[in-house]
């Protein structure tokens, strides 16, 4: 059973639209990323910038940033969405999303006005916070009756989202799935991040000899996953989780490298045949000596390999639909000669990393991109990896 991934919304720090994405990631645009003390930590973030769409009063018990981020990415691809629904019908539509905050950021805000009033604000619905709310509030706005639910893995959470949503396809549980996840900045992360010591005192800097941390940014991307013949095929999803620590990722890489490998297997690719490998790349320093052996190791230094988080920010549980998309993008893209997506990190490359085959500013492949792959890593060793192809 092949299944194609059929549409694309998505909005980040980069910009709100697929055209404006793609032209300031092959720019290596980082003026997305910029300063906020708005968390209660004083911290370089990546902000969505649009204006964003508002939630209907008859919604209103999921009236929150994170769910107003996935209605606007729903609305690029409403037309898609609707032809599914009027082809196989609302129950044979499902809705999975990954995310690691949800409107988390409306019971910070609540909390606040509870502290200053003596009572919680009446527009408050611990709806907002919950981690299923997107999919439930997906799922009322476009009345389908199929399974929808959310994954939360922390930093993988919307990759295994594709894995579900596969499965949801392939058991005959759906004809079409909406796909994706969305993340929105909040005092949590920003300051759980910030005791944890991975915030970066600046720009991030992936795989850079001076990289200090994260930045921490918000984002929404939603996929149309479905067997009608679409523009990209998703080919390959692998999975694993070494449970090595907490926080820190495996030195070793075994199980990412795993993850990697059952990936490539399960599209029935050799690690030669990826053109393009988008890297996890969070710019600190553990993850990215990590994530560099576990490349080196399985593609050697030859394939093309970047991390976009020096342009987004680390959109955490959105960040590895984020980064399918940007896959997307590329494998959509008629450009003949394959536009890479730049590491940028304004830093030199740390030269006690394995050898990598990092993108430059204005680097190509010489051709048309046909196979991507995308990494995503998460605390508890819960990783994620997806091979995306040209159809």
């Amino acid at each position: 059973m092949t299944l194609y991934l059929n549409d694309l919304g998505l909005l980040c720090a980069v910009g709100n639209s697929k055209a404006e994405v793609l032209k300031r990631l092959l720019a290596g645009d980082r003026s997305g990323l910029s300063a906020s003390d708005e968390f209660g930590t004083r911290c370089v973030v990546g902000a969505v910038s649009s204006e964003l769409p508002e939630i209907a009063e008859r919604y209103r018990m999921y009236n929150c940033r994170n769910n107003r981020l996935l209605l606007a990415a729903l609305s690029q691809i409403e037309q898609t969405v609707g032809d599914m629904i009027a082809r196989f019908g609302a129950d044979r539509i499902g809705i999975v999303l990954g995310t690691s905050t949800s409107g988390v950021r409306n019971t910070e805000l609540a909390l606040d006005y509870l502290a200053d009033h003596g009572s919680l604000p009446k527009e408050y619905h611990y709806k907002q916070q919950q981690m299923g709310a997107g999919a439930d509030f997906l799922a009322d706005f476009l009345g389908v009756q199929g399974p929808a639910y959310t994954i939360s893995t922390a930093c993988s959470s919307s990759g295994k989202a594709f894995a579900s949503a596969r499965r949801l396809i392939r058991q005959g549980l759906c004809d079409a799935v909406i796909v994706g996840g969305a993340d929105s900045l909040c005092g949590l992360t920003v300051n759980g991040f910030a005791a944890l010591e991975s915030i970066s005192g600046g720009l991030c800097k992936p795989f850079g000899l001076h990289r200090d941390g994260i930045n921490i940014g918000e984002a929404a991307s939603l996929f149309v996953l479905s067997t009608e013949p679409g523009p990209v095929i998703l080919q390959g999803i692998g999975a694993s989780s070494d449970a090595y620590h907490f926080a820190a990722p495996d030195p070793d890489a075994t199980d990412v490298i795993g993850a990697m490998r059952i990936a490539l297997d399960d599209a029935g690719k050799t690690p030669a045949e990826i053109d393009y490998l988008n890297l996890h790349g969070t710019a600190t320093l553990l993850n990215d000596a990590m994530e560099g052996k576990a490349v080196n190791t399985l593609f050697g230094s030859k394939v093309a390999a970047s991390s976009s988080k020096g342009m987004t920010g680390h959109t955490l549980g959105a960040a590895a639909a984020l980064e399918l998309a940007f896959c997307w993008l590329l494998l959509t893209s008629a450009d003949q000669q394959g536009a890479l997506i730049p590491n940028i990190n304004d830093d030199e490359t740390d030269p006690a990393l394995p050898a990598l085959n990092l993108v430059k500013k204005g680097g190509a492949l010489g051709r048309r991109i046909n196979t991507c792959q995308s990494n995503s890593f998460a605390f508890g060793g819960n990783n994620v990896s997806i091979v995306l192809g040209r159809a």
